[in-house]
């Protein structure tokens, strides 16, 4: 018998006992559907962060902060010279730190000897009340302390420019029409008012102009702005304040672009070793990574146990196949059919199955996710411009179906080998 003769007749016995074939197809159908789902929403979401990485352009760095020494013995002695509060910068927490001290000269300077470290650039932190265009209505705005090291993924405009003598800021996406402006590209060049209030109480303006309109971001939030204009804010804000040695939240450190991976690793692990926090933009990704994948992982279970139950579905319907179909074996093998070919007729008919369980299930979420993520994104999701929260992507589609019709194929294989082993003449005796 040809293998087409061979898969043909395997697709017509699949439909004899339609109620049973039909059980079984959908069992494995929720698994696929399943699978299908939560595949896709790893692959979204993945997808997503690494674009927003990606967009950050800023693979070169570390964010470092002062780690603060750890202790098992109670609340910790105020101390004037290292306290965050008395020096008024608090270091945002990196993952996996418990709190850090301000950076002074001499961390910028013992930083800055390390060997692969080409720069080493505090950050400045403004806290700005407001922002209001033209005379109108006064909106609270947070400026994102990195924004200057970073790039935006933009709507309009351009990025920011350090080396700009004059203010500029990278505004959200949904100040837009908040401060009147018609569309983003009106609101590119247009002037600004940010209002902050002084050490003393008083509250300044400081004028800026908007150079670029930014889209939400899962590893970013508030407005951007360039070094000069994060300087006229901090100048403001200190009110001409003498406060001493000048201390730091955060500082970036530029290394080579040309270390490798493992160089990067080391580096940071001298960092570390020397008693500050650094993290690249990788690690960010990395974090977010791990908790998707835990999550996904679960999820996945889920359809692996449905897969499971499906596959002990398949035994019982092909055993009941061939106790049911045995004297039509008994006369195939008769007739000159190889047990060869026999096994392989009943694992095809496995194989079917398992195809039409995990073709229907993958094509059912393919559709039920296309119109999801349309939902989705006029929705809940609406700010958060470019995520499909599912992404089916052909491969992995492909690599469900293969894997399920494995599974199958693997599960009809006993009930195969029984009735390749069918002694004809009994066979053809049964009743």
């Amino acid at each position: 018998m040809r293998a087409t003769d061979l898969v043909a007749k395997a697709a017509r016995n699949t439909v004899r006992s339609k109620t049973r074939t039909t059980l079984t197809v959908l069992a494995l159908f929720v698994g696929a559907f399943t699978l299908t789902l939560t595949t896709a929403v790893g692959a979204g979401v993945t997808d997503y962060v690494t674009k927003q990485v990606d967009s950050l352009g800023a693979d070169d760095v570390f964010v470092v902060t002062r780690t603060a020494a750890a202790t098992t013995d109670g609340p910790v002695a105020y101390d004037p010279e290292t306290s965050s509060a008395s020096t008024g910068t608090t270091a945002p927490a990196l993952p996996g730190a418990s709190g850090s001290d301000p950076l002074t000269e001499g961390d910028l300077d013992e930083l800055a000897a390390f060997d692969g470290i080409l720069s080493v650039d505090p950050i400045q932190v403004a806290a700005v009340d407001y922002v209001r265009y033209d005379g109108g209505s006064r909106y609270e705005l947070t400026i994102n302390p990195t924004s200057s090291i970073t790039r935006s993924d933009l709507v309009a405009g351009e990025q920011l420019d350090s080396s700009a003598g004059a203010g500029q800021v990278m505004l959200p996406s949904d100040y837009v029409d908040a401060l009147g402006f018609a569309s983003a590209e009106e609101a590119v060049g247009s002037v600004v008012t940010l209002g902050i209030t002084d050490v003393l109480g008083v509250q300044s303006t400081v004028d800026a102009t908007i150079v670029g309109v930014s889209r939400e971001s899962l590893l970013s939030s508030g407005a951007g702005a360039n070094t000069a204009l994060v300087a006229d804010l901090v100048e403001v804000q200190s009110a001409g304040v003498d406060t001493g040695d000048p201390r730091y939240a955060i500082a970036v450190a530029r290394f080579d672009a040309d270390l490798s991976a493992d160089q990067v690793s080391a580096l940071k692990a001298d960092i570390v070793d020397a008693g500050y926090g650094a993290q690249t933009i990788q690690d960010q990704l990395g974090v977010i990574k791990t908790v998707i994948d835990g999550i996904i992982g679960v999820l996945n279970a889920f359809a692996v146990v449905a897969l499971l139950a499906a596959a002990f579905g398949i035994v019982n319907t092909l055993l009941m196949s061939v106790q049911e179909r045995t004297r039509e074996i008994g006369l195939m093998k008769a007739m000159g059919m190889r047990s060869g070919t026999v096994f392989a007729l009943f694992s095809l008919e496995a194989t079917v199955i398992g195809f039409l369980g995990s073709a229907i299930g993958a094509g059912v979420a393919i559709l039920l996710g296309t119109a999801l993520n349309g939902a989705l994104a006029a929705g809940p999701l609406a700010a958060l411009s470019g995520l499909s929260i599912l992404l089916f992507e052909p491969g992995a589609i492909l690599g469900i179906i293969l894997l399920i019709m494995v599974i199958a194929f693997l599960a009809g294989t006993l009930p195969a080998a029984r009735a390749a082993r069918k002694n004809p003449i009994e066979s053809l005796r049964y009743e």
